[in-house]
């Protein structure tokens, strides 16, 4: 049975275990050998993190045929209004092209931590926490759609990576979890379209 490790990953932490500038790393938290992340999360980002010591686990939970859901919370400048969140909802163009719609929608602050060092913050600009749910997994993804749409992301903690979440994990914590089986299982390859057959000429 494949090992799926959940790990809350603080801000400032490297999705890997090992670093030659001597920055943290997951070896500071977790005293585990043989699992590997499943996917990154940013250094300046927060939360889910999973690991498995199953490749074919790794590859289906990062594969980006898998579609996964990942669910953020990100804090932006300024209040978004509906145009905003329908843009991100529709999808936004980016540099490396438009992105699939995604769930988007305003949410109260969560209850969490406070983040070591806190975010900046100016008495003039207000902010807001936002609930994302992407389905791909492209560099700084969310970051760069709320800057698309004209909220800068201030703070982003990944809530959520398909069936899993941080609930009940306080930063530097993980757990063990059982593996689906589906992810065991992996997807099958479409097949091209059979080619048209020429007509034997007589």
């Amino acid at each position: 049975m494949a090992k799926i490790i959940l790990f809350n990953k603080p801000y400032d932490v490297l999705s890997q275990f090992t670093d030659t500038a001597e920055r943290a790393t997951l070896a500071d938290y977790i005293n585990l050998k043989g699992v590997y992340p499943a996917g990154r999360l940013d250094r300046d980002s927060e939360g889910l993190l999973v690991l498995t010591d199953d490749g074919r686990a790794q590859h289906e939970i990062a594969h980006p045929r898998r579609k996964m859901a990942k669910t953020y919370w990100a804090q932006v400048e300024h209040l978004p209004d509906a145009d905003a969140l329908q843009q991100l909802r529709h999808g936004v163009t980016l540099k490396d092209g438009p992105t699939r719609p995604a769930k988007a929608r305003l949410i109260a602050p969560p209850d969490i931590w406070p983040r070591t060092p806190p975010i900046r913050q100016r008495a003039a600009i207000p902010t807001q926490w936002l609930e994302l749910t992407i389905r791909e997994g492209r560099n700084r993804q969310v970051r760069r759609m709320t800057a698309a749409v004209g909220h800068p992301t201030l703070r982003l903690i990944r809530y959520a990576v398909g069936p899993w979440s941080i609930e009940g994990l306080a930063p530097g914590e993980w757990r063990s979890v059982d593996c689906p089986t589906e992810l065991l299982n992996p997807l099958p390859q479409s097949k091209p379209p059979p080619r048209a057959r020429r007509a034997r000429r007589r």
